[in-house]
């Protein structure tokens, strides 16, 4: 699989868990933000240690794409507009930068469970 994805803080956490239903994206090409790696590293500080999450906040930080003020505006009006699914300012920035990458947003978070340009993987 040679395609491009989005990979918001979800599905990486899936990918260094080893579930399954991600090893058809291990081949992929990954983007992310930043804020991703802010919430991957807290979430393997809090379930794992520190040396886990250093050594992913490290290998992942190369897949890191830019925002500007345009990608947090538009994710902020679509956080609002989902207001009542209480979606993320991470998740919304991610979804907003696949959208203007032309790419795929991969989650298994349900608030994105059938939201057009998403892979839903649980």
């Amino acid at each position: 699989m040679n395609e491009i994805y989005f990979f918001d803080t979800y599905a990486i956490i899936e990918m260094i868990k080893g579930n399954e239903n991600y090893s058809k994206f291990k081949n992929a090409k990954m983007i992310t933000a930043i804020l991703n790696l802010i919430e991957l590293h807290y979430a393997l500080l809090k379930d794992f240690n520190e040396d886990k999450a250093n050594y992913f906040l490290e290998k992942y930080s190369n897949y890191v794409i830019g925002l500007d003020i345009g990608i947090i505006k538009e994710a902020n009006k679509f956080r609002l507009k989902n207001i009542k699914k209480k979606i993320s300012t991470a998740d919304s920035i991610g979804y907003v930068l696949s959208i203007k990458n032309g790419i795929k947003f991969l989650t298994g978070d349900q608030e994105f469970e059938g939201l057009e340009n998403v892979e839903f993987v649980k």
